[in-house]
């Protein structure tokens, strides 16, 4: 059993198509919605975690790449610009994930983006402006 938090990006014609219940049906995948934006008409953008066998993960990411959807995982969409963190711990204490924490021995903030949800709160705390998301 394996469990990948990816992000969706679907293009306006599929907005309103059945996408998720066919990873569940026909792929035998458990998902939990991290964060969705879809608006009819428009491109919809979807965070997911998904867990099952690592044949069906690979099998419904081809289905979702052969009808359009464009897929990749959630941690190559969150990162921290190392020079311009001046940790200070503002994003410590409004992290829902404990994707970040402080360093007991250093005092620095260490960021675990396996953890992360990309919610965002990160991004608005952060005085340095060091976190970003790159949807």
């Amino acid at each position: 059993m394996i469990a990948k938090k990816i992000v969706l990006k679907f293009p306006h014609q599929l907005v309103d198509q059945p996408i998720v219940y066919k990873l569940v049906k026909d792929y035998n995948l458990e998902f939990n919605i991290l964060k969705a934006y879809v608006t009819p008409r428009e491109e919809g953008l979807l965070v997911l975690e998904l867990k099952g066998t690592d044949s069906d993960y690979k099998k419904s990411i081809k289905y979702l790449s052969n009808i359009g959807v464009k897929v990749q995982l959630l941690s190559q969409d969150v990162s921290r610009n190392e020079e311009r963190c001046t940790h200070c711990g503002a994003c410590v204490t409004i992290c829902p994930t404990g994707a970040l924490q402080v360093d007991p021995s250093t005092r620095k903030i260490n960021f675990y983006n396996e953890k992360c949800i990309a919610c965002g709160l990160c991004i608005t705390a952060c005085p340095p402006r060091a976190m970003k998301i790159h949807f």
